[in-house]
């Protein structure tokens, strides 16, 4: 555990461990998702159940190995959706050529990171823009445990808070008051802690199914032929680039997961870095002077990018690092070990996914909320009293938590910092990778928008 020098950074192993486990029951969720929205693309659940666990295990165990930072990664929500319902369904991608278009987007990702380009994005975002970041990627955290538990409902017109009749939110509640209580005594572990006593609560009160405990089932594990390496065949490479017009939707697929991989991982990294103070104190001197970060974050973006390729040929979509990573950061972790624990946890699963599995939503959700309770603070650090500044910072905020998008929020920030500038003369104050990542942004929504008019 040397390797690790726990005293140094803060932390110990026992804060390290309750840390792991509780980014592991933070975001343990998406293996019963992602099979789920994959399988509406045609792909085998249980195929997609393995490769979501050994994509994560991989990508965490990289993170965790290699980088020694304590950030956890899956196959990422929102470009899982992507990938089945636009890519597959309105594209008319094969899952197997999608998937294929996933490899080529985590081989372009590795390209970027090795040549430092993503590295210099970093370095290129404004302190304003970082803080409005973390702050959004907060906001985004407790909403997200807000829907997922059901206290937001959203049958009306508009979406609203529920009347807690319903037994999901209502231990929500229950869990969120006793997580902030345990916070306040500062008892260790509390967020690890609140999951435990709310997933115990959600036994009477009937939120926890012990119908789908199942202590040994490893029926899914030969499912993964099903999914890995499909894109060699027939279908896949082969048949993406057959017509001139595929091969235009192609790149225009590539282009948007790349985009939203490289930004939601930005974005994360900036956010959770920041506020939870894991870089050390020559890595936040680095980022403020403008020279990037050290090789740790060299090798957390190189562990990130590797992730999507991995988990393209195991059988999923993008793998990325999860922003679910903060609810452990904030229990305490900071070293890899952090990540291999969570790593630990998800192999665990495949054979004992009805053990894992019995930790509902709302029992997770308060955790979620406390995180970002936390990552609010950056807010403060931002000039609001200055149109020019709370233009782009409010709308970073308020994108990403009303569109359920880390990368849109990134692009409606850069976008307006950039016409902010441009307006008031002072073109010149933006780093031209912000220029150029901002007219990226407007060439994807206009691209998007051609595509869902029929036009292209």
């Amino acid at each position: 555990m040397k390797r690790f020098d726990f005293k140094s950074r803060g932390t110990s192993l026992s804060t390290e461990i309750i840390a792991g486990c509780t980014t592991f029951f933070a975001m343990v969720y998406i293996i019963v998702v992602n099979p789920s929205v994959l399988s509406a693309a045609g792909m085998n659940p249980g195929g997609v159940f393995v490769a979501t666990i050994l994509a994560a295990v991989i990508g965490t165990l990289i993170m965790g190995i290699v980088a020694d930072v304590p950030y956890a990664q899956a196959p990422g929500m929102g470009l899982n959706a992507f990938f089945a319902y636009t890519v597959c369904g309105v594209m008319g991608f094969a899952w197997q050529e999608a998937l294929a278009i996933v490899f080529v987007c985590g081989l372009i990702n590795i390209l970027i990171t090795v040549t430092k380009i993503r590295k210099s994005i970093i370095k290129a975002i404004p302190g304003s823009l970082q803080n409005a970041i973390g702050g959004a990627i907060g906001l985004f955290i407790a909403y997200l445990g807000m829907v997922n538990s059901g206290m937001i409902s959203f049958d009306g017109p508009v979406p609203e808070l529920v009347s807690f009749n319903n037994m999901a939110p209502l231990l929500t509640a229950i869990g969120l008051i006793i997580t902030v209580i345990l916070l306040l005594l500062k008892v260790k572990g509390a967020i690890f802690i609140g999951i435990v006593i709310s997933t115990l609560i959600g036994i009477p009160l009937g939120v926890v199914d012990l119908s789908t405990f199942k202590l040994f089932d490893i029926s899914a594990i030969g499912e993964i032929k099903e999914t890995s390496f499909a894109f060699f065949g027939e279908i896949g490479f082969a048949s993406m680039f057959s017509s001139p017009d595929k091969i235009l939707l192609a790149l225009i697929a590539i282009f948007a997961f790349s985009l939203s991989d490289t930004f939601d991982t930005i974005g994360t990294f900036i956010g959770t870095g920041r506020v939870s103070g894991i870089f050390d104190e020559e890595d936040e001197k680095a980022l403020q002077s403008g020279s990037g970060f050290k090789s740790k974050m060299d090798k957390a973006l190189f562990a990130d990018s590797t992730a999507t390729s991995i988990g393209a040929l195991l059988g999923t979509s993008n793998t990325t690092t999860y922003v679910e990573s903060a609810s452990g950061i904030a229990s305490g972790g900071r070293t890899g070990l952090t990540s291999i624990v969570t790593a630990v946890l998800f192999i665990l699963c495949l054979p004992f996914s009805g053990v894992f599995g019995i930790v509902p939503s709302a029992a997770v959700a308060p955790a979620l909320i406390v995180v970002g309770i936390m990552m609010a603070g950056s807010l403060a650090d931002i000039k609001w009293g200055d149109f020019e500044v709370a233009t782009p910072a409010f709308l970073t905020l308020a994108v990403t938590a009303f569109s359920y998008n880390i990368s849109y929020g990134i692009a409606a920030g850069f976008i307006f910092f950039v016409l902010v500038k441009l307006v008031t003369g002072k073109i010149k104050e933006v780093h031209p990778i912000l220029l150029g990542s901002a007219i990226l942004f407007i060439i994807n929504f206009v691209a998007l928008a051609l595509r869902a008019a029929g036009i292209i």
